[in-house]
């Protein structure tokens, strides 16, 4: 066996890979070498994929490697294992700090030559003087295996350019997943799969602008943000979906990853003089690259963690505004829900200008990337500033589940990540959607752990003595004030004084289907939702206009909406019962009724 893997390894590859392009293209198109070594990096970030560092040998020489995280799966398959043969298909030669890496973007193992022990005594590859280097020594895309002809990644440059004009080819193309702070006089060629809008910010110390942009090529992603004067120049130069060519200098530093999504160590700043340039081929770049998470395995994604999804729109909600607790500033949301053929559905909300122009119908595909989950009401999904979404994109995986719902789909019920939130397994409730009678007959709160439904029904009393409560006016500080003898409202936790509270809704609402009443419990948000105005807007109502407040709680009134709740056992003057709090509320959405009542009606016609 040892003998069959010496005759196919390419004795000499390792050093014609940096030292000599010219032998490399003539005797080595694609080298064969031997993993003598192999270890993981573990993950430097939250939602970054695992890193694996691998030494190669031919048996003339080792280098040391670095797995392009799109080839890890041939770690996760179990095929890559120390003393695997492997053919190299797609790789980066990089020199960082005078040492010798190789990026690995794409590789096959010889399975059949099995895990031999190390073949022959390597040694170290010799690192020349830059003044002995050929010149372009860095190929990117070398070695495609039954695909195309190694060669150099040359191309000419485009006449019109951001920054200095230069007529030199683009010689020097790196992969994204070769970047670092080491890594000088690079180009990358990337296409632009997302745009952020160009954003001030105002602080004591000063003010400025930025934007982003997200970087995409065949070997990885990675953000770039433009600052001042540079946002001004790019901000109209890059356009979604276009490729380009970015030239250092362009500083590339650690990825601040409470503002990107992507699962890149690094980012990039452009400079002054950093080189944007649209590339005339526009079709040899990735659209778009996704690693989809089905439904059903939210349950077994962490908190916070970033995801890419693709699913049927089951139903579309209305526009809603909420205020945010930090900055009290205004933000509209639409939440949508989405279901796969793993039998699952889960809320999807939307922010900003994407919610309010959305009009995409249901049973379209919806293709989401940078998808933070929340596990609020079980698991639900939120899209990132940062991300993006499509709408029945012209992808394999949208025509499969186009094809599932239209034959089957669109006659299942699912169940809900929300039946699921304590006890965390797979499985629950197949129709989430409760009746009053239904909560009640199957006591749903009355065990040790809380229970998660939804009930569509109708408002039909609101109390009005105790609407609302007064909260400390400090970002992120929710909690009950006390009005002080002075006139000042008291904040206990915040050890802090205002002038005035800052009323939020606690209110109790009765609300009737055709089986029956329940008393809801409902907070700050869905308040504003169901009244129309804030706390202290109707507060203010209610101390000086009694009769515009009646009207207001009148108007409530008689409407009907889904809420999605949590039961719970609770002790109220020493007497246990079951409180149901109200986790969210949408307005009936009459088209979506419409359409599951038209097919409640084919589905039993047809039996």
């Amino acid at each position: 066996m040892a003998d069959a893997a010496l005759a196919q390894i390419t004795q000499g590859s390792l050093d014609a890979i940096f030292n000599d392009p010219e032998r490399l293209q003539k005797e080595f198109p694609v080298p064969v070498c031997q993993c003598v070594q192999i270890k993981a990096l573990g993950s430097q970030g939250e939602g970054n994929p695992e890193r694996y560092r691998i030494v190669l040998s031919d048996v003339k020489n080792f280098v040391q490697s670095m797995l392009a995280t799109q080839a890890n799966h041939v770690v996760h398959d179990g095929k890559l294992k120390k003393g695997s043969i492997v053919r190299l298909k797609q790789y980066q030669a990089n020199s960082v700090k005078g040492k010798r890496i190789l990026i690995i973007l794409d590789l096959d193992v010889i399975e059949n030559l099995g895990e031999l022990d190390k073949i022959g005594e390597p040694h170290a590859l010799a690192v020349k003087d830059e003044d002995e280097k050929p010149a372009n020594t860095t190929i990117a895309g070398n070695g495609f295996y039954g695909n195309k002809p190694a060669q150099p990644a040359q191309e000419r440059a485009l006449p019109s350019r951001t920054g200095p004009s230069s007529s030199s080819s683009h010689a020097n193309i790196y992969p994204i997943e070769g970047l670092s702070p080491y890594a000088h006089k690079w180009t990358i060629k990337a296409r632009v799969t997302q745009k952020s809008d160009m954003k001030t910010w105002h602080k004591a110390s000063g003010e400025g602008k930025l934007f982003s942009v997200n970087l995409l090529d065949e070997s990885g992603e990675i953000r770039g943000t433009a600052f001042g004067d540079q946002a001004d120049t790019l901000i109209e130069t890059f356009q979604e979906g276009s490729v380009y060519y970015i030239t250092s200098p362009c500083k590339v530093q650690l990825a601040k990853k409470q503002f990107s999504n992507l699962p890149n160590d690094y980012e990039l700043v452009f400079e002054r003089d950093t080189v944007v340039e649209k590339a005339m081929d526009q079709d040899n770049v990735p659209q778009v690259r996704y690693n989809f998470t089905s439904v059903n395995d939210l349950q077994s994604i962490e908190k916070d963690g970033t995801i890419d999804i693709i699913a049927v729109l089951k139903e579309v909600g209305n526009v809603d505004q909420i205020v945010s607790k930090t900055t009290q500033k205004p933000y509209d949301k639409r939440e949508l829900v989405l279901v796969d053929d793993s039998g699952y559905s889960v809320r999807f909300t939307i922010w900003g200008k994407q919610a309010v122009s959305f009009d995409a119908n249901p049973e379209s595909i919806i293709a989401a990337k940078g998808v933070k989950v929340s596990d609020f009401g079980g698991r639900s999904l939120s899209l990132l500033s940062s991300g993006s979404m499509t709408i029945d994109p012209d992808i394999q995986e949208a025509h499969k589940l186009k094809g599932w719902y239209d034959s089957q789909g669109r006659t299942e019920n699912f169940a809900s990540h929300s039946n699921m939130a304590s006890a965390g397994a797979a499985g629950g409730n197949k129709d989430p959607l409760k009746t009053v009678a239904q909560i009640r007959e199957e006591q749903l709160g009355m065990s040790e752990e809380p229970a998660y439904f939804s009930v569509k029904a109708t408002i039909v009393y609101i109390k009005q003595d105790s609407f609302s409560y007064p909260a400390c006016s400090n970002e992120g500080c929710n909690k009950k004030v006390v009005e002080g003898g002075d006139g000042t409202w008291r904040c206990e936790k915040c050890e802090a004084n205002h002038p005035k509270p800052n009323h939020r809704y606690i209110m109790s609402i009765n609300v009737n289907d055709h089986t029956g009443q329940l008393w809801l419990s409902c907070f700050d948000d869905t308040g504003r939702g169901v009244m129309g105005i804030s706390a202290d807007q109707l507060m203010e109502l209610k101390e000086n206009d009694t009769a515009a407040m009646e009207k207001a709680f009148e108007e409530a009134n008689c409407k009907t909406w889904i809420f999605k709740c949590r039961a719970k056992m609770d002790n109220f003057q020493d007497q246990a019962r079951v409180r149901y709090q109200v986790m969210n509320a949408s307005p009936i959405n009459f088209a979506m009724e419409a359409n599951k009542l038209a097919a409640l009606i084919k589905q039993y016609s047809l039996e």
